[in-house]
């Protein structure tokens, strides 16, 4: 399946049904008066997050989506049938932004939460409505009135607890692949890495789930490389693990390019815990691993971890660290529900 994070759609709703104008004429009836029914409401369009989809790619072969009108309403009092509502079932974490990709509607970041993108018309009312003392026979009747049409934008933010960012070839996708089940792309080529990928990793007897984005370079802010758009499957981590290549020539600058690119996507994101590690130290000898891990550490002011995920050194530390600072982000009564009663 491919993967797909943003999607336009068109949609429309239901227009409502006309109201009838209708006379009640039976034998032996001498006043038979008005009797049209009013018209049926308009079929709305409704979003819904739901498990078991991580992509829009079913929206690329169908944009368009329109509920069904409201049928008319009819002779002896008959109310017209009501148009069918559509949903539109959408990964959970998707983005609903209006035309100019900017204006958020909702944002569906929980199994089974629903929105109304667009409310049917309400159908038109029959003669029988118009009847007054004064007017006992009105040959009057109201249409219906007509739906909504709305071009909008789904944008889809994985939701993780972790998240890696770092340069093409940082070794982002081993990590991954070494400590879950996902299965991402390596090669020694930069940019194998096209689209996001999620893995539940677990340590000390617990889980969480992490996010491998494709690598950022010098300039992805203004559309370099891959650009920047994946750092959106980010913004919802509560930690960014920041890799950065042991092997490099200058382990400082390239921590620079990652910190200069996260500022520029936003600062929501740059403000984010993070825990910076040294990676692919099996390759290095015991000097240059000191010398280049004290380099970082004086570039990026906080402790630097190391790890190797081929051989496995440091990844449990990692992990740790991570769990740590995904506990330390969640909610205070969350993590005293989740904690062991004790007297």
């Amino acid at each position: 399946m491919k993967f797909l994070d943003l999607a336009k759609v068109q949609i429309r709703s239901g227009s409502g049904g006309a109201g009838c104008v209708s006379f009640r004429r039976e034998k032996y009836v001498e006043f038979g008066g008005p009797d049209g029914g009013d018209g049926g409401g308009g079929g709305s369009v409704w979003a819904e997050a739901v498990e078991g989809l991580n992509t829009l790619i079913d929206f690329r072969y169908q944009q368009h989506f329109f509920a069904r009108n409201g049928r008319p309403g009819m002779g002896k009092d008959r109310t017209g049938r009501g148009g069918e509502d559509i949903t539109l079932r959408v990964p959970v974490g998707t983005e609903i932004l209006e035309e100019d990709g900017e204006t958020v509607i909702a944002d569906l970041t929980e199994p089974g939460a629903r929105v109304c993108l667009a409310e049917g018309g309400n159908g038109g009312w029959g003669n029988a409505r118009f009847k007054t003392a004064t007017n006992q026979a009105p040959r009057r009747a109201n249409p219906g009135q007509p739906g909504v049409e709305r071009t909008l934008w789904l944008r889809l933010k994985l939701i993780a607890d972790a998240g890696l960012a770092g340069l093409p070839n940082a070794g982002k996708s081993t990590f991954l692949a070494a400590t879950s089940n996902a299965r991402p792309r390596i090669a020694d080529y930069p940019f194998t890495t096209l689209h996001p990928n999620l893995g539940v990793v677990g340590v000390d007897g617990r889980e969480f789930v992490v996010a491998d984005i494709p690598g950022l370079i010098a300039g992805a802010s203004e559309g370099r490389g891959l650009g920047d758009r994946f750092l959106g499957h980010v913004e919802r981590c509560a930690v960014l693990l920041q890799l950065v290549d042991g092997t490099a020539e200058d382990v400082a600058a390239d921590y620079a390019v990652i910190e200069a690119e996260l500022a520029a996507y936003s600062p929501v994101v740059a403000d984010k815990p993070r825990v910076v590690a040294l990676s692919k130290v099996d390759a290095l000898a015991p000097e240059l691993r000191a010398e280049r891990r004290a380099a970082l550490e004086a570039a990026a002011g906080r402790p630097v971890l190391a790890l190797s995920a081929v051989s496995g050194e440091g990844v449990e530390t990692v992990l740790r660290a991570l769990l740590e600072c995904i506990d330390a982000a969640r909610d205070p009564r969350e993590s005293a529900e989740e904690a062991p009663w004790r007297p």
